[in-house]
């Protein structure tokens, strides 16, 4: 491997473990080995758990340097989260509020399909990885941007698709994992099981149907433009 591919795939890597520490590993950890009297209790270690992700995220949107929207849903989720759990509500609330951010975030792909800056171009085509003014610049000469456009309406569906599935998967992992009273110790256990299998259950089809959409929008531009899709990614 060169050495630009390893600078490359180092942020990412970076990026994922720290990621997947702060926001599954550590909390259910916590919430699974010190959710009894004897430890934490119930209450102190859903707030000791819920503390990592949350504060991940603030150092995340720190360290950024501008909003986004989908971290502000994040820290939204965890809050919201913590909230039900303290205030020993139904499980109901939280099937619901699992449910409704994946479900939101679908429904704002399908909507701003409709308007010049959809959504799913900073999904999976930012600028990032696409180079935009060269793509552009090929697809006015050919007169192709009607029928580029056609193929991002056809990629918004995939993904929007892939946060629905998401949405289904969360609720029913909450409806099926959580079971015992709010406010006790085999509550506070369950949170942490239904975050531990919140990644290969939800995330693992999630990100196969996401990864299909990238492909499919790629082969796409290649079939369009009739250049190698390398010539459009950003290096």
């Amino acid at each position: 491997m060169s050495e630009t591919s390893q600078q490359a795939n180092k942020p990412a890597n970076q990026g994922f473990l720290p990621n997947l520490a702060f926001n599954i590993v550590i909390p259910v950890l916590v919430m699974s080995y010190t959710s009894s009297e004897e430890y934490l209790g119930p209450a102190w270690s859903i707030v000791a758990a819920l503390s990592f992700p949350l504060g991940y995220g603030l150092w995340d949107l720190k360290q950024s340097g501008k909003v986004n929207g989908f971290s502000i849903l994040g820290i939204i989720s965890v809050i919201l989260t913590g909230g039900i759990s303290l205030l020993k509500l139904p499980a109901e609330y939280i099937a619901i509020k699992e449910a409704a951010i994946p479900g939101i975030i679908g429904i704002a792909v399908l909507i701003t399909q409709m308007t010049d800056k959809p959504l799913v171009k900073l999904l999976i085509l930012n600028e990032q990885i696409i180079n935009w003014p060269h793509l552009n610049e090929v697809l006015d000469k050919q007169g192709k941007q009607a029928v580029f456009g056609e193929k991002v309406k056809h990629c918004s569906y995939i993904v929007a698709a892939s946060f629905f599935l998401s949405s289904a998967l969360n609720y029913i992992l909450a409806k099926v994992i959580l079971v015992s009273e709010p406010g006790t110790t085999a509550y506070t256990e369950e949170l942490g099981r239904m975050t531990a299998l919140s990644y290969p259950v939800i995330v693992v089809p999630s990100m196969i149907m996401l990864v299909g959409a990238l492909w499919y929008l790629f082969s796409q531009i290649g079939k369009i433009t009739g250049e190698d899709i390398e010539s459009f990614i950003n290096q």
